[in-house]
């Protein structure tokens, strides 16, 4: 998906173009008042106020049909400097952009005309409307002024632009895919989560289909750390202001946490991580340098406080579980404990076919001293070990300033979506400074005291997020071991006796073997439960009719294929189960 905020020509173009949506609106609706129209990366959009008109379907195809005229027109785009008093006089009674020019000092505020419409902006802009022909208005919503609550709503239309007819189709292609690939319309078809705002926004519940597939997944982790040596605990989601002020949260993420809470004179917040609670497991008791690597795993529930525009299903949320562990090293063990946790990674991977992804190594800017713990020797100590583990185990990795976390240097595994933007799925991070603000020791074999270093890793990162990102890589096609349902028994006629009861009996067996299995009886032609089978993209159909129960066979079909294979009921046991041991790859989901 291209960014149009990063790429110069498109960015310009759909400036432009913000403007000519913003002529055309005014010509049908010509009480409307804007308020902002930036070009963001999916393309531009505008804040207008219609008064009490709404935008509906209708509405958008008439203001793509006057931006036709708009653009037909080729009018010239002119830029004129103005002072802010001619400013305020010129938007008199238009009391947003009127808010805008208080903000603006004087000398420096730009106007663009565009035949009977001008418009405040800072530009730059294409020379005339014609080159703006080729747009797609894509999507409407109310949105709060200023993003705050307590203001009125106003009407905000999404558009895109292109120099060429292409480009423009090709793009929309994209986005149709994106629609089919996105995780919350799967999730409803599929029954996984939910979402309410009686709840509140970005508070996802899983359903039991859904919970199914977060269930398999945490199995999954923890099968692979419990084979490396890994201990599970459990700990509380909340922690006093106290323990994040001594980890350091509370002075460099306390913008990203949910508010406190006074308790009994005490001061609490929902935990954004794990790694104080973690630090103090550590704490509990002495340890001995025979007791490193001490490897501690949890499925943890974290709140963090997003911004409500970035909210998205159950790739980001305000709660989420991270598969979240820390390792407490030596100094001498920090290679081999890293190198570990990259295998798994990448054995992860393999297992669920993700193919396409780098790996960032995250530095720190120097120059922030907010955002990061203040300490150039820890930093230069931290990073320098993590670019020569990186450099030993011999994996091609970028360097990106300014992304490390506040308090080290890491390596991200970014991933590249089948739609829309890279984003870090996996993570491990090198961490010389919490050990050290929680005191944290152990007697080494010369009987002193030392600090132990901490790997912080993360292998599905969120289960959560993990999950959004396999559903849309495969579009809820998933493989056998992870869906929720593995087969639907379809009877081909409802009201046949001797057919239920073998298709219960069947039912009952397939249960017994741990196959998650259901019946669709219901009183409807064959042909549409078929079709809704799949949709809900069970990877077996089981067609059961006389000769099934005849010679007590099963006949199936694979999702998204035609063709029936009838085998015994054992075959296809063992058919199934080979299947969930190998963790075989849906051939629906590489379609």
């Amino acid at each position: 998906m291209v960014n149009f905020k990063e790429e110069e020509r498109l960015s310009t173009l759909n400036h432009s173009c913000a403007h000519v949506m913003a002529q055309a609106v005014k010509r049908l609706y010509p009480q409307a008042k804007f308020w902002v129209g930036p070009v963001v990366k999916e393309g531009f959009y505008y804040d207008i106020d219609l008064g009490d008109d709404v935008i509906n379907d209708d509405a958008i195809k008439a203001i793509e049909k006057e931006m036709k005229k708009v653009c037909k027109e080729g009018k010239k785009i002119f830029r004129r400097e103005i002072s802010k008093a001619e400013a305020m006089e010129a938007f008199a009674g238009d009391e947003y952009k009127l808010d805008l020019i208080s903000g603006l000092e004087d000398g420096n505020i730009t106007v663009y005309d565009q035949g009977e419409f001008t418009d405040l902006c800072r530009g730059p802009h294409v020379d005339n409307t014609k080159m703006c022909k080729n747009f797609k208005l894509i999507k409407y919503s109310g949105v709060y002024w200023k993003g705050d609550a307590n203001n009125h709503v106003m009407q905000r239309i999404y558009g895109v632009c292109f120099p060429t007819r292409e480009e423009l189709d090709e793009h929309l292609k994209l986005l149709e895919e994106a629609k089919e690939r996105d995780h919350r319309k799967i999730g409803k078809e599929m029954d996984l989560f939910m979402s309410d705002d009686l709840i509140g926004r970005g508070l996802p519940m899983f359903l039991p289909k859904g919970y199914t597939i977060w269930q398999e997944l945490e199995n999954y982790i923890k099968d692979k750390e419990r084979a490396l040596g890994y201990e599970h605990v459990m700990t509380p989601c909340v922690g006093t202001v106290g323990l994040y002020k001594t980890s350091g949260h509370w002075d460099h993420y306390k913008e990203n946490m949910f508010p406190a809470m006074e308790v009994e004179g005490e001061s609490f917040v929902l935990r954004p991580m794990n790694c104080p609670h973690h630090m103090m497991i550590y704490a509990n008791k002495m340890h001995s340098y025979k007791d490193l690597p001490i490897r501690i795993g949890e499925i943890a529930h974290d709140f963090r406080f997003e911004a409500s525009g970035t909210l998205k299903g159950i790739e980001r949320g305000r709660h989420f579980c991270q598969n979240d562990a820390h390792l407490f090293v030596t100094a001498e063990q920090i290679e081999s404990e890293f190198k570990q946790v990259v295998d798994l990674i990448f054995d992860t991977y393999k297992d669920f076919n993700i193919t396409d992804y780098r790996c960032v190594l995250s530095l720190r800017d120097p120059a922030d001293k907010v955002k990061y713990h203040d300490d150039d020797e820890m930093w230069n100590t931290a990073e320098d070990a993590l670019r020569r583990v990186l450099n030993d185990i011999g994996i091609e990795y970028t360097e990106e300033i300014g992304e490390a976390a506040f308090y080290g240097p890491k390596l991200d595994v970014n991933v590249k979506p089948a739609v829309g933007n890279e984003y870090t799925l996996s993570t491990c991070q090198l961490d010389f400074c919490l050990p050290a603000k929680f005191n944290l020791t152990y007697i080494d074999k010369d009987g002193e005291k030392k600090t132990p270093v901490v790997l912080h890793r993360a292998i599905l990162g969120s289960l959560d997020r993990f999950m959004a990102y396999i559903l849309e890589e495969t579009k809820g096609n998933l493989p056998l071991w992870l869906s929720p349902v593995q087969a639907i028994i379809l009877p081909v006629k409802n009201e046949d006796e001797e057919l239920n009861a073998y298709a219960h009996e069947l039912y009952n067996y397939l249960r017994r073997q741990g196959i998650r299995v259901e019946i669709d009886e219901r009183a409807e032609k064959l042909g549409y439960r078929v079709r809704a089978a799949q949709v809900a993209k069970a990877p077996y159909l089981i067609v059961l009719g006389k000769n099934e129960v005849a010679d007590q066979t099963v006949s199936y079909r694979l999702h998204g294929e035609q063709a029936s294979t009838t085998v015994s009921k054992d075959e296809f046991v063992a058919q199934l189960k080979e299947e969930i041991e190998t963790k075989k790859v849906n051939p629906a989901s590489l379609k």
